[in-house]
């Protein structure tokens, strides 16, 4: 099998945090600025900002300047990496269920 894209390095580590996938979470269901983010987060401003960072780096946000503010908002197709890695290891189970079910077949024969 072939080692993951470092895109989708990126994503895993990216989602591998708690704290970034709650802030993931909350970006998927609307655009917020750093301070609605802080707010009720639990964390400071700079670290709701470097969290922002990594998840941008992956491809996982978006943003938006306007005016003094930057709005952020979740980018879904950056998720394709992790659905490409999904398919894969679904296949690959499918596969292995199949041949498993006719061995067992074959057995009970």
């Amino acid at each position: 099998m072939e080692p993951m894209p470092s895109s989708a390095d990126a994503l895993f580590r990216a989602l591998g945090d708690p704290t970034r996938r709650a802030l993931f979470e909350r970006m998927a269901q609307r655009e917020l600025t750093v301070r609605a983010l802080t707010e009720g987060s639990g964390i400071s401003q700079p670290a709701v900002s470097k969290h922002l960072a990594v998840l941008k780096g992956a491809g996982l946000v978006l943003d938006r300047p306007q005016g003094r503010e930057t709005h952020y908002r979740a980018n879904p197709r950056g998720l394709a990496p992790l659905l490409d890695w999904m398919r894969l290891h679904e296949n690959l189970w499918a596969d292995s269920f199949d041949r498993l079910e006719d061995l067992l077949k074959r057995m009970d024969q």
